[in-house]
């Protein structure tokens, strides 16, 4: 099938690759050239695992394309991806400036036939209704443009596009780090539309990925289809991140009071995950959760909440606990240093999860924050980050090319990623160059009898 995906961020270009990969004619679009003339090149913008490899192959086999032409990519698919980002405002609400802007230019660029216009990005409960009235609009304009240019009546401007679509909201559930994975292995496919020919050929598009032919266990029964009309589309979304962002703070919650009754909440953890209702994924206590996902989505679920009159007091109360838990590293710190103010503190790890170089809303940086205000010194390091030389917002830190400089002269060091190189640290090495040697570990991802017989202070989350 023909295929056009506009904006290339993390959503975007994974669909796009992925999609193209499966043996569909993709065109990936977007409004900055540099960009462009990088994914021209074989090169991701993004750091995510397999990704690059992925592009070059479906590039040579001719499958994809980039362009920073919108028409030439609307004119080209079948099927319209939407994947621009849709980033948070400070009332909470997101802004959905750029999802206007482009199905406004799709309207622009719509000709005969039929197509079907699909919400990648994480809109607001309702999008699918107000995008087909911008595509509308958009339609519109183009036919007021052309009456206006003249020789052109007002019947023969609307049949020279008698644009016909359909719009369907296709959320997307991929993990930072494992989004390759995730495309190929999904739980479920949510197609939301009300027009049947646009949801059968949704299914067509992903059919080589319901039947697992690109899936790593391909024994397994077809990946399920979900389909709904727009709005539960949407809400399936949102609901699905704030659940899981809801069950992490639950989980750090009860870290909280082990550490107060003398119980380890990885063992508490375990307990309650053997139970099928429950399940042991997203139990694992730590510093709390960040990305561009989770604070956005549910901060917008709330938001929708107030809009229609209604208190979510269960999300609010997750991201309460969430803000407070980013500061729990502090109060550890300070109750094994006491005053913090002229001690050196190292940060293991920066990006808001491992195998990404997201710093998005990473607890990393109310960290940084937080012991700047208190008068330390702040060095990090990280796998990506470091090598990068991104330091956009790491005004506050000094961020070493290896770990082994990372912990000389430091009081305490606090791993923040769970990134796995980081268990194979020389950490006897480390130890002996630090003036005080004490770990916190933020995400209780260390062997702490590893740790403890390497001649370090382990200090762990609930434990």
């Amino acid at each position: 099938m023909k295929v056009c995906v506009i904006g290339t961020g993390y959503v975007g270009l994974v669909t796009g690759v992925c999609l193209a990969h499966c043996g569909h004619h993709v065109i990936c679009v977007d409004n900055n050239e540099e960009k462009v003339k990088l994914m021209k090149s074989g090169q991701s913008p993004i750091y995510e695992p397999g990704l690059s490899e992925l592009m070059q192959s479906s590039t040579q086999a001719g499958n994809l394309e980039f362009t920073s032409d919108l028409g030439y990519g609307v004119d080209h698919g079948e099927i319209l991806f939407i994947a621009v980002g849709t980033p948070a405002l400070p009332s909470g609400d997101s802004d959905t400036r750029y999802v206007e802007a482009v199905a406004r230019g799709i309207g622009a660029h719509l000709s005969k036939g039929y197509k079907v216009i699909v919400n990648k990005s994480t809109v607001p409960i309702g999008s699918g209704d107000w995008v087909r009235m911008i595509v509308l609009d958009g339609i519109a304009e183009r036919q007021k443009a052309l009456v206006g240019a003249g020789g052109v009546s007002g019947e023969e401007a609307l049949s020279s596009i008698e644009a016909e679509f359909d719009v369907v909201s296709n959320p997307e559930f991929l993990r930072e780090g494992s989004a390759i994975y995730d495309t190929f292995n999904p739980d479920r496919i949510v197609l939301g539309s009300n027009g049947e020919k646009a949801i059968a050929m949704m299914q067509e598009l992903y059919a080589p990925i319901v039947d697992r032919r690109f899936a790593e266990e391909s024994s397994l029964p077809p990946v399920p289809v979900v389909v709904t009309d727009l709005s539960s589309a949407e809400m399936i979304k949102y609901a699905a991140n704030a659940f899981l962002a809801t069950k992490i703070s639950f989980i750090n919650e009860v870290a909280n009071i082990c550490d107060r009754v003398g119980a380890d909440v990885t063992q508490v953890a375990k307990g309650i995950g053997l139970d099928s209702r429950i399940g042991n994924k997203f139990l694992q206590a730590g510093i709390g959760w960040g990305g561009s996902c989770f604070p956005k989505d549910v901060s917008a679920l709330i938001h929708t909440a107030e809009d229609y009159n209604y208190e979510a007091q269960l999300l609010k109360s997750a991201v309460s606990v969430n803000e407070r838990q980013r500061l729990i590293a502090v109060e550890k710190l300070q109750q094994e240093l006491k005053i913090l103010k002229g001690k050196v503190v190292g940060l293991l790890g920066l990006t808001f999860k491992p195998d990404t170089d997201d710093m998005r809303d990473a607890p990393a940086l109310n960290l940084i924050e937080q012991l700047n205000r208190l008068g330390a010194k702040v060095k990090a390091y990280d796998p990506i980050i470091s090598q990068s030389g991104m330091r956009h917002g790491l005004s506050g830190v000094i961020v070493e090319t290896d770990p082994e400089m990372l912990a000389d002269g430091c009081d305490a060091l606090v791993l923040v990623t769970d990134w796995q190189p980081f268990l194979k640290l020389d950490f006897a090495k480390m130890a002996k160059s630090m003036s005080h040697p004490v770990i916190i570990d933020g995400r209780n991802f260390l062997n702490r009898q590893t740790v403890e017989k390497a001649g370090f202070r382990y200090v762990g989350i609930g434990r």
